[in-house]
């Protein structure tokens, strides 16, 4: 690729319906099929070496739990140690590529992820991480097709900016965006494959190399989009595959010297373990490492009297329980004024009643499985003990049955008190807590909303009173990072709403946006001087 080529300007992946007799409906249920009929083998890769350590974990479906996906290989403490020097070797050459040609290989992975992949990369997503078909189009295809796409023409936009050289100033200026100098941590969750191939893939437009830790839980979809990188001509070292015991991984990259940044997401806690194990080692890396985090969030929908009751209903319902409620964006907690509640309450009811919970391979199913045991051992606790608290009131579902797979029927919880536990804490599966609050205290309730959570991630206000939309603007304006009028806190799309919170929920750095690709660069100024000067002195030194 010839380093002056213009990069071409990105355009969000139309996302496809898998309507009945559509070709793409046809292809993921082969897809679908293939990948279910068989047991891979995922291997450790560093340096482009794959590596089987014969310390396996299984990779299982959450809906139906028996059945074993893959078998997955752990790293131990000489794999981790192998793929920091693999990370630092691949540095020397890939940190000194031009943008245009470390461009051309994401750009490449966007298209075969368009096209030959899309079916494979969805299929596992739907399998692995049970997922519904479009749940998984628009995370595993569309999402990461944007980030690759956007991320570059970020890039460029970076690259362009460029200091003042004085017109016959007799200096030339520039700013040289290297790459970090050391290594990149990608922690990568198990509910969105797109956040996956991000949080490598971004450092590494920008001349990174990475060590890659993907979830246990998304490993098996994670596996193709990095063997993806691969057909798109990634070369060996740049991104290093390295599941295993997440503690052992942590202890050995953050005690590393050339540790140069961490690409999380994941927990709060998780978060700031990290941030704190840093801190402790700030003294002996070879530079201060960044930290860009996207963790935790308590999600809120707050309704005035003027709201579209259908169009509240269905902000609730999509924005609740669409992937069982574990994006990190979900509505988990709702706030309803009390002349709305009646009629909402029906439509809300309505609608949940007819939304059936199963396997994603059945196309009318419109929830899968929570993802593992933990996660539904969890949730089941909490709504096992709203069930017996006298301040609270299960409306629907609450039913939880794990025979087969993990399974958590949409659950709405009214409460009495704002305050109550689950209006505040992080359950992160598909349960709503409901708040009915008197009409008269709008503004009161505002302040609610913005002081009850520690989370800032993302919010939704329903009114179509314009008076009413300005004072929740106003009053929740650091309640949420992403902020939502008349629409559900779910969706955020590559290039429209760059996507990140703060307070608790991370460092809104904003992925999807050049506010994260920024971060993995490290300018340095050049200036050449045409004409230097030939003698120390200065005018003023003349003597009258």
């Amino acid at each position: 690729m010839n380093s002056t080529a213009k990069i071409p300007a990105p355009v969000n992946e139309p996302i496809l319906s898998y309507a009945p007799g559509t070709r793409e409906r046809g292809e993921l249920k082969q897809a679908l099929k293939d990948l279910s009929g068989r047991q891979i083998e995922i291997p450790i890769v560093i340096g482009g070496r794959e590596i089987r350590t014969g310390r396996t974990a299984d990779a299982v479906m959450p809906h139906r739990h028996r059945h074993i996906l893959a078998k997955v290989h752990q790293a131990g403490p000489e794999e981790v140690q192998g793929a920091i020097a693999a990370a630092r070797e691949a540095w020397h050459d890939w940190s000194r590529r031009s943008l245009a040609e470390r461009a051309a290989v994401f750009l490449k992975a966007a298209d075969l992820l368009a096209t030959r992949w899309r079916a494979m990369v969805n299929g596992a997503t739907m399998l692995g991480q049970s997922k519904t078909a479009f749940q998984a189009e628009i995370d595993a295809a569309c999402e990461l097709i944007d980030f690759w796409r956007f991320n570059v023409h970020y890039a460029d936009r970076i690259h362009a900016d460029q200091p003042i050289s004085p017109t016959g100033g007799g200096t030339w200026n520039a700013l040289d965006y290297r790459g970090l100098e050391g290594f990149v941590y990608a922690i990568t969750p198990f509910n969105f494959t797109s956040i996956g191939g991000n949080l490598p893939t971004a450092p590494a437009i920008m001349g990174c190399t990475v060590v890659w830790k993907p979830a246990a839980t998304a490993v098996y979809s994670n596996y193709l989009v990095f063997r993806v990188l691969q057909e798109a001509g990634l070369p060996p070292g740049v991104v290093n595959f390295v599941p295993g015991p997440a503690t052992l991984i942590s202890e050995r990259l953050l005690g590393d010297r050339h540790l140069g940044g961490i690409h999380f997401t994941g927990s709060t806690e998780v978060f700031q373990t990290l941030w704190k194990q840093v801190a402790t080692n700030l003294t002996g890396y070879a530079d201060y490492p960044r930290l860009v985090g996207e963790t935790g969030g308590k999600d809120f929908i707050i309704a005035h009297a003027s709201a579209d009751v259908d169009a509240l209903a269905t902000g609730i319902v999509r924005g609740a329980f669409e992937y069982q409620g574990q994006k990190c964006s979900a509505a988990s907690r709702a706030y309803v004024p009390d002349s709305l509640w009646s009629k909402l309450r029906e439509r809300v009811l309505g609608m949940l009643a007819n939304v059936r919970v199963g396997d994603p391979a059945d196309f009318s199913n419109f929830m899968g499985a929570v993802i593992d045991r933990k996660a539904f051992d969890k949730i089941k606790q909490y709504i096992d003990r709203a069930k017996t608290d006298a301040k609270v009131k299960v409306l629907v579902g609450g039913d939880c049955d794990d025979r087969e797979g993990y399974f958590v029927q949409p659950t709405v919880i009214q409460v009495d008190d704002p305050a109550y536990r689950t209006m505040s804490e992080e359950i992160f599966g598909p349960v709503l807590s409901l708040y009915v609050y008197p009409d008269s205290k709008w503004k009161d309730t505002l302040a609610l909303v913005d002081r009850t959570s520690p989370y800032a991630l993302t919010g939704g206000v329903f009114a179509q009173d314009r008076a009413a939309l300005a004072e929740a603007d106003t009053a929740l304006r650091y309640a949420a990072g992403n902020f939502y009028m008349n629409d559900k806190p779910t969706g955020a799309v590559v290039g429209q709403q760059p996507f990140g919170g703060a307070r608790a929920s991370g460092t809104n750095d904003k992925a999807g946006s050049l506010l994260n690709l920024i971060r993995w660069t490290s300018a340095r100024a050049v200036k050449e001087n045409f004409v230097p000067p030939r003698e120390p002195w200065y005018p003023y030194m003349v003597e009258d």
